[in-house]
């Protein structure tokens, strides 16, 4: 049984304010012709369907022209796709049980309710059932109910809610099982910060959000979303996908693709990645202006100059405007002096946290915890 895992599609994101519609289109036609050669068996989509949690109009279209591809490339396929953080889980699960009687599975929301479990999806092939656990974006205040609170009546951290909600289910460990989730799993005995983390994601204060990867144990295969560089959570069975596109300049370089997963008899799980090229690339040019100016590219460039003397500020704009189409940003290397990126310049580079606490440099023990939950709360619902 073979199926794609793909996640993190963000259709309606913006990249430093360009359009990338074009682009998500060109990438979501390509996963369709993809689908049509390898024939996958089922489609898995882990989360972060759209960038914002009231998608546009045009953003549900596209994404309605995707799925559309899929169902008349694979007729036969199961399609899967669970709500991630940046999607509104309610919005996700319109239609649940009308679109599953259609071989769709749109999980929004995860088990709420005392007697709730995880959605499930089931796939018969030569070897027996495949059982895949969809649970969509979860934070330990939506699971309450079900998980219980810590001793002082608090909520749960992420890694103990995550790991009491998977610990209820009745896992099967003579079946094939794969989790589709979308969260922040760290490799037991790893570190947060360890993990390299794209501009485009939403990091919290402290990650609070991490979850301890040996969570993932029971499962064949977990089919992870949510961190957008592709990557193994200790083992090539637990993985991200990553961004079928570059979401951010920090993704410049990095390889795309699908995973192609193949479950065969319970124990053999074999990966192999499907490259996804790009209508246009994003990229970092660094050199002197000349060097710049003799390799034009319709590419997103993040331009570095490194000249050491001063230039004109107006001139230099116009030339690599030229040169570069989808110019993002205009950058000088280790040179003190003018501006030169002008209205392209991205924000501070500092953190929500610390940007608050230059305003507040006095702060307890108690009140920098309050700020932090204040931060991460806001940062869910602007999201």
């Amino acid at each position: 049984m073979r199926f794609f895992h793909l996640s993190d599609l963000h259709i309606g994101l913006r990249l430093l304010n360009r359009d990338l519609s074009e682009d998500q289109e060109y990438i979501l036609d390509e996963i369709v012709s993809l689908a049509r050669e390898y024939r996958p068996d089922a489609v898995v989509i882990a989360g972060d369907i759209y960038d914002k949690a009231v998608p546009s109009a045009e953003a549900v279209e596209m994404f309605d022209r995707f799925i559309s591809g899929l169902r008349e490339a694979v007729p036969q396929a199961e399609i899967m796709a669970i709500s991630g953080n940046h999607d509104s889980g309610p919005r996700v699960n319109v239609f649940r049980s009308l679109l599953s009687k259609q071989h769709v599975h749109m999980i929004g929301l995860p088990p709420e309710k005392p007697g709730e479990r995880i959605a499930q999806a089931e796939i018969t092939d030569e070897h027996g059932k495949v059982r895949f656990y969809l649970l969509p974006f979860v934070k330990p205040g939506m699971i309450r109910l079900l998980t219980g609170s810590a001793e002082n009546g608090a909520n749960l951290s992420y890694s103990e809610a995550i790991a009491r909600l998977l610990g209820a289910e009745k896992i099967d460990s003579s079946l094939r099982n794969v989790l589709v989730s979308h969260q922040f799993y760290l490799p037991s005995g790893k570190e947060p910060d360890q993990v390299e983390r794209a501009e485009s994601e939403i990091v919290t204060v402290g990650n609070i959000d991490a979850v301890d990867g040996s969570v993932l144990e029971p499962f064949d295969y977990a089919a992870l979303g949510h961190i957008h560089k592709p990557m193994q959570v200790g083992n090539a069975r637990f993985r991200y996908s990553g961004t079928p596109l570059a979401c951010s300049v920090s993704e410049a370089g990095q390889e795309k693709g699908v995973i192609l997963v193949t479950l065969l008899e319970k124990g053999d799980v074999r990966t192999e990645i499907l490259p996804l090229l790009p209508l246009r690339a994003v990229r970092i040019v660094e050199g002197t202006l000349s060097e710049v100016l003799s390799s034009p590219s319709d590419d997103y460039v993040r331009v570095v100059l490194t000249d050491s003397g001063d230039l004109d500020v107006m001139d230099v704009q116009d030339r690599l405007h030229l040169a570069f189409p989808n110019l993002l940003e205009i950058r000088r290397a280790g040179v003190s002096g003018g501006d030169y990126s002008a209205s392209l310049t991205r924000p501070s580079e500092l953190s929500p946290y610390e940007l608050c606490s230059t305003f507040l440099p006095d702060l307890s023990e108690e009140e920098a915890s309050l700020l932090k939950d204040v931060i991460n709360e806001a940062g869910e619902v602007l999201k």
